[in-house]
């Protein structure tokens, strides 16, 4: 056995055949010659040509497997030409056979036994010619064998009348030598036993390695070659890969993750004081926190806020401050306010009453500035304004540093009374301030439903008494008053509650049956004004209805009266509060990203589930921030979800939360199987009724109506802003980039400047950028010709500017095949030149629902009158199909005999 070690191959035999363990026959002879470098060639030789049925056997001994399953046989031998022999030969052959036998230990000496791998053939025969020039021509053939399972073998040769010689034999098996890789060690490895099996081997992380996620494999194949690597070995923290080794962290150097490769330098204010660091601690004064990451400098308390001022408004404060000279290296800089009043017996101050309010909170403030309401009024007040960081409650031996204010207030009204309580007024009166500032010009009274402070109204009042109507019955309001002098508005007084009558007041039951009179005239004067208009569902083209004398606020922002309002997240000074107000931050723990569904404008769109505590695990999408994002494009990314965070109907696009503790940044949505609408409907082309296309257009209508009362504008309200659910459920979406269309295909330039959707937009925000309610009820009007299209492109192929000067001159989009005649009649009043003479999204939905309601409307289908809308009769077909880009079909039209504009508006969909 000659094992040579350093290569993929093994050894088992390999040797001229005389020093081979052969057990030769009488009829094989062993020969011992020289090549042409006189080296010693040794044989065995057959040739016994002369004499029929020849069965010559030639035995090895037996030869150990060791442990191979699949071992190679290289034969090298000559072989002479049957036809170069002389006359009269008895039986030739060209070929002799191979076999083997498998043993643990007993010999083989009966042919009989042995199992054939193969009849052997020679590639070149020599002739007598080739003997006199002592030409050798060797022939090489290779066999495999196996799978074995027995600890070795022998291999036995039969020649059936050939003149042959067997030169060498070489028996071996293939391996995967020793390796080392990504500091993984992998041992020499025999192959499996098929030709195209792969051998999985698990390697041992060598030097102060750690495997990185999973242990290292790798797959030793048939051949000797290691293939298919999984995983790998990295240096444990403290250490750092050089040269295929782990060496340990310098002093000053530290190593704290296994996905870093080389040691970092210790960020400033830190230190590592010995070899093999995994982290480096904080200098005296200086602190971390545990979400601070390893590279993140150590950092300290900030000082105390600067330049402090204070606007006295009656009762109400304003405090302003500059952000601190020192921040101590951190951003997350917030501030607390300490109130202090002179007590009763003027010898002290003591903590401020309960009844003090902090806008938006005294806590916890990013901002630098506080409004402070409900003072005492003439009160002497003290305020501590103290700057924090997120490592000022580490620094237990850091003296605080405080700015303080100290503020006189002034007049306020006291007390307000209630009178008389119907079930939606309430009666009130109130006393002069004791001290005005100046004569009293007019009382301001603000009032709102408990617990929903956040939008309130403010009416005014020259008397001290009004009468609050318009109230919910069986409701508690908060009230509040202040006077105006010429010097200004006091303060507003404290809180008082107040509860309207219920429904079936005493009192009101007196009035029952006038007010049900009066309702029946009215009704009656409703239903002949709709007959008398003729218009459906009781919307008019009439001019908008004028604003309402009262003022409704929420978070300061005016909103009409008996709805919750948006608010602008772009209003806050610091987005991040809006984010933090609106939305809900969820921990990344609690979502699994499963697959991509998508791309967006910050980074990937995916989907998995989310599974919160206490809750049913539901199936999400998942907005993600890309890496490398700056801080106004993570602003940008999360104003999306500061907007979706205001809304909750069943026709928005659900925001479930955020994740911004954490990246990637996310947003997370509820999951829409089907999409966006306009890619659904062109996959199911002709698929739903007609009653299920119109369901789905009140859906889109009711979600618009939703957010046309919260005073929303959307701007870019298209099919493919509308998602699809499971149950064929649209929700409007898309709100991020209903302010900046930068990345749309369907946007273009207007000569304002900025990217509008031209194919959806009404005029006069295109020409005036004048978005409101009403322009969304325009483009609202286009997706309505989209679901009845099923997704066809508005204008089809018509260029932006063609679209602009074709709608300027009156034209609109034909009915759509099938359409029925009274979507068609709505699709067109959306698209009024004037915004006032478009219906409102209320009464769209009221529309949609009557329709609904009565299917038999539905049936009648746009006629071929109303196919068309021709805006100069004198007009040629070709003039106008040239005008709708067209003209090409101007000679098919003649050849159909439409050679009018009248024949053309009689045409049928056949």
């Amino acid at each position: 056995l000659i094992p040579i070690k350093g290569t993929k191959l093994h050894l088992l035999l390999h040797s001229p055949v005389s020093i081979l363990a052969l057990l030769p026959s009488l009829q094989w002879e062993e020969i011992g010659e020289v090549d042409e470098d006189y080296a010693p060639i040794h044989t065995y030789q057959v040739c016994r040509v002369m004499e029929q049925n020849q069965n010559n056997w030639l035995h090895t001994n037996c030869i150990l497997t060791e442990g191979a399953q699949r071992v190679f046989i290289e034969l090298k031998f000559t072989l002479r030409d049957c036809n170069s022999l002389p006359g009269g030969v008895g039986t030739c052959k060209e070929t002799f056979n191979m076999y083997y036998y498998e043993t643990d230990g007993d010999r083989a000496m009966k042919e009989s036994r042995y199992i054939k791998i193969d009849t052997i053939a020679a590639d070149e025969s020599f002739t007598e010619l080739d003997l006199g020039d002592r030409v050798m021509k060797l022939n090489t053939e290779v066999r495999d064998l196996g799978p074995l399972t027995q600890k070795g073998v022998y291999l036995a040769f039969q020649d059936l009348g050939a003149c042959i010689a067997l030169v060498s034999v070489r028996v071996f098996y293939k391996r995967c030598p020793f390796l080392v890789k990504s500091l993984a060690e992998f041992p020499d490895t025999i192959p499996g036993s098929e030709a195209s099996q792969l051998v999985e081997v698990v390697g041992r992380c060598v030097n102060n390695s750690l495997p990185l996620y999973e242990p290292p494999r790798m797959h030793c194949s048939t051949e000797g070659e290691w293939l298919v690597p999984i995983g790998k070995c990295v240096c444990q923290p403290g250490f750092e890969e050089i040269n295929g080794s782990c060496q340990v962290c310098k002093v000053g150097f530290y190593r704290s993750l296994l996905e870093s490769l080389a040691w970092i330098k210790c960020p400033p204010h830190s230190l590592a004081r010995e070899n093999g660091a995994t982290a480096c601690s904080c200098e005296e004064g200086y602190y971390k926190i545990d979400s601070d990451p390893p590279n993140m400098a150590c950092t300290r308390p900030p000082s105390a806020p600067r330049n402090a001022i204070s606007n006295v408004n009656e009762t109400s404060v304003f405090l302003e401050w500059s952000v601190p000279m020192e921040t101590g290296g951190r951003k997350d800089v917030r501030y607390n306010i300490l109130c202090r009043q002179v007590s009763p017996d003027g010898r002290g101050l003591e903590e401020c009453g309960p009844n003090v309010r902090f806008l938006p909170r005294r806590v916890g403030l990013s901002n630098t500035s506080v409004m402070v309401a409900d003072l005492q009024s003439h009160t002497n007040y003290s305020f501590l304004l103290e700057a924090v960081n997120g490592v000022s409650e580490l620094a237990k031996d850091h003296a605080k540093q405080y700015v303080s204010l100290n503020v006189t207030t002034n007049q306020a009204v006291s007390v307000v009374r209630k009178g008389v309580t119907g079930k939606s007024s309430i009666s009130l009166s109130w006393a002069e301030p004791d001290r005005p500032n100046g004569i009293i010009l007019e009382y301001e009274i603000k009032y709102f439903e408990k617990e929903q402070d956040s939008s309130y109204t403010i009416i005014k009042s020259k008397e001290t008494e009004m009468v609050v109507d318009s109230l919910k019955p069986s409701s508690v309001y908060i009230f509040q008053v202040r006077a105006r002098t010429s010097a200004g508005y006091g303060a507003f007084s404290r809180r008082f509650e107040f509860q309207t009558s219920p429904y079936c007041d005493e009192r009101a039951q007196a009035s029952i049956v006038a007010v049900a009179i009066t309702l029946a005239l009215v009704l009656l004067a409703v239903v002949a004004g709709f007959l008398l208009s003729g218009r459906r569902c009781g919307y008019s083209k009439a001019k908008q209805d004028p604003e309402e004398e009262k003022m409704h606020f929420h978070n300061g922002h005016i909103k009409f009266p008996g709805v919750r309002t948006y608010i602008d997240p772009l209003t806050y000074e610091d987005p991040n509060q809006a984010v933090h107000e609106f939305t809900q931050e969820i921990d990344v723990s609690f979502i699994s990203i499963e697959r991509i569904i998508g791309a967006g404008e910050f980074g990937e769109v995916c989907s998995g589930p989310l599974r919160l505590p206490g809750k049913r695990e539901m199936q999400v999408a998942i907005k993600t921030l890309k890496v490398g994002y700056t801080e106004q494009q993570r602003r940008d990314f999360l104003w999306e979800a500061s907007i979706m965070g205001q809304f909750n109907h069943p026709n928005i696009i659900r925001l479930e939360g955020v994740v911004t503790k954490s990246k990637p940044v996310m947003i997370i949505t509820e999951y829409m199987e089907n999409g966006s609408l306009d890619t659904f409907l062109k996959k199911n082309d002709g698929q739903f009724t007609v009653i299920q296309l119109v369901g789905m257009l009140r859906g889109i209508a009711s979600g618009m109506r939703y957010l046309s009362d919260m005073g929303y504008v959307h701007r870019d309200l298209a099919a493919r802003n509308i998602l699809v659910n499971s149950n064929l459920v649209s929700k409007v979406s898309d709100f991020g980039l209903s302010r900046v269309l930068e990345d749309d295909p369907e946007a273009a330039y207007t000569t304002r400047g900025g990217k509008i959707p031209i194919r959806w937009t009404a005029p006069e925000a295109i020409a005036y950028r004048k978005f409101t309610s009403a322009s969304d009820v325009w483009s609202y009007g286009i997706v309505m010709w989209e679901v009845m299209s099923y997704g066809e492109r508005p204008y089809w192929e018509m260029s932006n500017q063609d679209v602009i000067k074709a709608v300027e001159e009156s034209y609109r989009l034909p009915g759509p095949m099938d359409c029925p005649e009274a979507l068609y009649h709505l699709m067109m009043d959306c698209w009024q030149r004037e915004r006032s003479n478009r219906p409102k999204f209320d009464e769209i939905v009221c529309l949609l629902d009557k329709l609904i309601r009565n299917p038999s409307s539905l049936k009648k289908l746009v006629n071929s009158s109303h196919r068309y809308e021709f805006t100069n009769p004198s007009q040629t077909v070709g003039e106008w199909l040239d005008s709708i880009k067209m003209g090409r079909y101007t000679e098919l039209f003649m050849e159909g005999g439409y050679s009018s504009l009248e024949t053309v508006a009689q045409m049928t969909s056949e």
